[in-house]
């Protein structure tokens, strides 16, 4: 290799080197813990041969680990195999991916379901197409939407009105400055989860149909978790005038995908446009089968959503008894704020090392600099035993550092 090549090689690497110097730098580089799941024994996992509780998992009722969803998936692996064999459109349309959307699409009494291989894909794909279908539309989102929504709305080259975090007067203001006749769409998550508060679901719907506009929610991580069947905020509210819902699988239902539920029409155009379903190998149906197995489990009965909340209460309580702020959010997620890069990082340290407990420390960009934080979430397999020593070891690790 001659001199000019090892240069100009060089000038990637140093690239690649000084970007991962300034992450490290200022305590941004984002560390991964390497542990194991250990089925029947959530909130456990093993981690370097010792067992660790586990206080910031996104499986919010342990479904991941249920004895009957896991027995399904292995019937169905011997049935189907691993995979599915191609994209939608090319051998990997099987019965269970008919299934489990037709499921969906009854559970919330509309036309048609979709399903994609997580969520972030549902976001992107569906608002990609849906905005790139109208012409002159302009788009209202939420100024703390998932990257998800912001990356899907990035496809078009649409107006967007940014309004103020839960705003209704924000964004009525927006709504009141076009033609009724505009094509409009208001884009909003029901739970958001790094601060865990909802939005104000019946508020928008309202000034939706007031300025004719589309609504389109992101129940991510409500899915499972709120409603008499779990089926979300807009089941708990008895909302029905929201146009789009999306979910995902991988937080309450314990598996992995996504969905969006819709118009039958609708629901087409983005099976039909959607660059990143038409193009990916679709989920494996052995896994697809596990889901409606999860779904329909936490449908049928609500003993995990009411101890998931009694544990919650169990839990606020613990954290005030050792005086320990929190935000005080309607929804199961417990931010903890903890400013500070290299802080948050040693108080994470200090209940890994010592107490055994892992909760991983969320910053920028998850967070503006300066609010890092433990999004924690406890379950309802966490004992009261557990939960008390949680508080305690927290207030012993931040009275340390």
């Amino acid at each position: 290799m001659s001199m000019i090549e090892v240069e100009n090689k060089d000038i990637y690497s140093d690239i690649f080197f000084h970007t991962l110097q300034h992450l490290k730098s200022t305590e941004a580089y984002r560390h991964f813990l390497e542990f194991s799941r250990s089925a029947g024994h959530f909130p456990l996992a093993d981690y370097q041969n010792e067992k660790i509780e586990v206080w910031c998992s996104n499986d919010y009722l342990g479904m991941g680990q249920d004895q009957q969803v896991i027995n399904d998936f292995k019937a169905s692996l011997s049935r189907y195999g691993a995979g599915s064999g191609g994209s939608r459109n090319i051998s990997g349309n099987t019965l269970a991916h008919v299934a489990l959307e037709k499921r969906l699409a009854d559970l919330y009494q509309r036309e048609s379901a979709l399903v994609f291989n997580n969520g972030y894909l549902a976001n992107t794909e569906s608002l990609g197409v849906l905005v790139a279908l109208f012409d002159n539309i302009k788009v209202y989102s939420d100024e703390l939407n998932h990257r998800s929504i912001i990356e899907g709305l990035k496809k078009s080259k649409a107006e967007k009105y940014i309004f103020k975090h839960n705003d209704l007067k924000h964004l009525e203001i927006g709504l009141s400055l076009e033609p009724f006749e505009r094509p409009k769409i208001i884009v909003f998550e029901s739970i958001y989860s790094m601060d865990g508060d909802f939005a104000p679901v019946e508020d928008i719907a309202r000034l939706a149909k007031k300025y004719n506009a589309l609504t389109f929610i992101d129940e991510t991580h409500s899915f499972g978790v709120l409603g008499e069947r779990g089926l979300g905020l807009i089941e708990a509210l008895q909302v029905r005038d929201i146009d789009f819902i999306q979910g995902g699988f991988g937080k309450a239902i314990g598996t992995t995908g996504g969905f969006i539920v819709g118009d039958r029409d609708a629901v087409d155009c983005i099976r039909s446009l959607a660059p990143g379903f038409i193009f990916t190998t679709s989920l494996p149906p052995a896994l697809l089968e596990a889901t409606l197995t999860s779904i329909n489990k936490v449908v049928a009965a609500s003993n995990k959503r009411n101890k998931l909340f009694l544990n919650v209460r169990h839990l606020k309580a613990a954290l005030a008894k050792h005086q320990i702020d929190f935000i005080d959010a309607e929804s199961h997620i417990l931010p903890i704020i903890i400013p500070g890069l290299a802080r948050i990082k040693a108080v994470s340290d200090k209940l890994l090392k010592q107490f055994k407990i892992y909760v991983q420390p969320i910053n920028y960009p998850s967070v503006p600099r300066g609010q890092e934080r433990f999004r924690v979430t406890v379950t309802p397999d966490h004992t009261l035993e557990q939960i008390e020593r949680f508080a305690f070891a927290l207030k012993s690790a931040l009275d340390l550092s």
